[in-house]
């Protein structure tokens, strides 16, 4: 029986998708995590790819390209619990899943994430220092959006489960739970891959804002989530360094809050803003050597 299920929607992740099995095949044995990669509307190798991964992995097609449809799918195909949702850019060993399921499996919290690693090698300045910015903000050091993996047990899943469809999925997921019920582990860790350039990193925010408007929306959004003026003011006074960061990390949030408009005027909560700059790197984690 395996230790814990994974399941990973995958859109045209033909770049990604076998550096993301490689990580989970790292540290653990055959047949301890059950891998479930949902290929949605794919017009790529990603599901050619995923099938020849060593450890086998089970994937599933669906023509239509949503995240939502493909984790619905993924979740009715996985057998075990605890669930692993794991996003098929970010690298996550199968050594640190083992580490994320286990404060579930003891009853100490109902969902989990790893403690983010964001490489800025090879990103531009603008990028590094809105990352300098945003990796110091309190709700993103102690929610579990933002790392690309989000780990759950049976009542967990229940929770997430009456969630309403989301373009921003982890942040509703991260809001599901209140701080008590959510740990972050820091013996665990995702790479979560940035953009290299700016342009890349406006698509992303775009979507971000877009979701979040969405989240507000549905009232499924904690304003502990929200960053304040205040928040980025105490930021420069405890570190004068960062006063070029904040007013590049305020220039990009108001430039992708005014591209948003037009979708959140048209109600389109489903195109995803998708940037390719991150996905082309190395496979950090195994290449260096994972932890087992």
């Amino acid at each position: 029986m395996a230790v814990a299920s994974v399941v990973i929607p995958a859109h045209n992740e033909s770049a990604s998708i076998a550096r993301t099995l490689a990580a989970l095949a790292t540290g653990v044995e055959p047949g301890d995590l059950e891998v479930v990669v949902v290929a949605n509307g794919c017009s790529d190798r990603t599901a050619q790819i995923a099938r020849s991964a060593n450890p086998p992995v089970r994937v599933r097609k669906i023509g239509q390209p949503s995240k939502s449809e493909a984790v619905r799918v993924g979740n009715a195909t996985a057998s075990v619990f605890p669930r692993v949702h794991l996003d098929a850019d970010i690298e996550l060993t199968g050594a640190d899943v083992l580490r994320l399921v286990q404060p579930l499996i003891a009853g100490e919290v109902l969902a989990t994430a790893p403690r983010r690693e964001v490489p800025r090698e090879g990103c531009s300045w603008p990028v590094r220092w809105f990352y300098d910015v945003w990796e110091r903000l309190p709700q993103v050091e102690s929610g579990l959006f933002g790392r690309g993996v989000v780990v759950v047990g049976e009542e967990g899943q229940r929770r997430l489960d009456a969630l309403p469809r989301m373009l921003g999925d982890d942040l509703a997921m991260s809001d599901a739970f209140g701080e008590t019920e959510r740990r972050v582990v820091a013996e665990a860790v995702a790479v979560v891959h940035p953009p290299r350039t700016l342009r890349d990193l406006l698509r992303r925010r775009i979507r971000i804002v877009t979701g979040n408007h969405q989240a507000d929306a549905a009232d499924v959004r904690r304003a502990s989530s929200r960053t304040s003026p205040r928040v980025l003011l105490a930021l420069v006074a405890e570190q004068p360094r960062l006063a070029g960061p904040v007013a590049v990390f305020v220039a990009v949030h108001l430039t992708a809050r005014i591209a948003a408009r037009r979708a959140i005027r048209a109600g389109d909560f489903t195109t995803w803003q998708r940037d390719e700059s991150s996905r082309m790197k190395t496979l950090r984690g195994v290449a260096s050597g994972a932890r087992s």
